[in-house]
């Protein structure tokens, strides 16, 4: 099969010619259809998630169709179209995995990191960490869904049923967080870079009832923020924008080191926390909940030859919505 690897940090991708994986006890093999190019994919390329399995194939959001089952497979069927997402594995005995935690797992594997992901022709997967996917949607359409939508769905329900809602960073993630929000009744105060005028558009076509930079204030404040980019002086910005008692989420796995902040804009009970992974609960929960907004995913389409490219569009923020690997 054909396969994009990474070998080591700062290093473009090299088009390989590998053996397609065979499928041990407890996975299915996939035939990947389209695979969504994530910003953590950057993350990983760039070294800035320092502990990846070398060589890579990366690549977190997986739509495929099974074509292949190891022993002790009962889940699904050659033929049945899937969904992989960056949680690829748990132990299942650990005090987070049995509290209803297990995107803490410390011993926790993760598709395109620690695990080979879907920029490939073929990938293996854990079936129990899998997804059934919307009949609505097609793979393209659908491969966002599997990290823009899922970690924005968490990061959502952290930021609580407040009415006013900020979102800092408008791409993949953000665009189908805010349809999710204006179906839940909200109002959406979208903070894109400074200057960019087709990012502030974006969001207002997408119902944002105000769109301005990210260095500006809201015209009111804010019940809660999610903050998607990974820049950490964002987070005093929206420190500042919250209302007393308001909650900002950090949504992203990594972001640059926050500045020192004066503890005024902490105090009178604003919170601050982050979104660590997925549960499997979330994913049943999105898929559950996506047709019904129904929820839009606005995406630009690459061959798996052209990953690199993707990559560096995502990177340069030429990308409005969501990049898709399409074999």
């Amino acid at each position: 099969m054909r396969a994009m690897m990474f070998g080591a940090p700062g290093q473009v991708l090299v088009e390989s010619e590998i053996d397609i994986p065979k499928p041990a006890r407890g996975q299915i093999l996939i035939q990947v259809k389209a695979c969504a190019v994530c910003r953590t994919d950057l993350h990983v390329v760039d070294g800035e998630l320092t502990q990846p399995k070398l060589p890579l194939i990366p690549g977190h959001e997986i739509i495929g169709m099974v074509v292949a089952t190891g022993t002790g497979t009962a889940r699904y069927r050659n033929g049945d179209r899937v969904g992989v997402p960056w949680l690829g594995w748990t132990c299942g005995s650990c005090l987070y995995c049995q509290t209803g935690q297990e995107n803490l797992c410390d011993a926790a594997k993760f598709t395109g990191y620690t695990l080979d992901g879907g920029y490939a022709e073929y990938t293996v997967a854990d079936e129990r960490f899998c997804l059934p996917i919307p009949k609505s949607y097609s793979d393209a359409e659908a491969a966002p869904l599997l990290c823009a939508g899922l970690i924005g769905y968490r990061s959502l329900v952290k930021a609580g049923e407040g009415k006013r809602l900020g979102i800092y960073g408008f791409g993949a993630a953000a665009h189908i967080v805010a349809q999710v929000a204006r179906y839940q009744a909200r109002e959406i105060y979208a903070f894109a870079r400074p200057g960019d005028e087709a990012a502030k558009q974006f969001a207002r076509d997408l119902g944002a009832v105000w769109a301005g930079g990210s260095d500006e204030l809201p015209p009111e404040k804010l019940d809660a923020a999610i903050i998607f980019a990974p820049a950490g002086e964002l987070v005093p910005q929206a420190l500042r924008a919250v209302r007393k008692g308001g909650m900002v989420v950090c949504g992203g796995i990594h972001m640059s080191d926050i500045p020192s902040f004066p503890y005024s804009i902490l105090w009178e009970e604003r919170s601050l926390c982050s979104v660590a992974n997925l549960t499997r609960l979330d994913g049943e929960e999105f898929m559950e909940l996506a047709p019904k907004v129904p929820v839009h995913t606005e995406v630009q389409t690459f061959a798996l030859e052209e990953a690199n490219e993707a990559l560096h569009r995502l990177r340069t923020g030429k990308i409005q919505g969501a990049a898709v690997l399409v074999m």
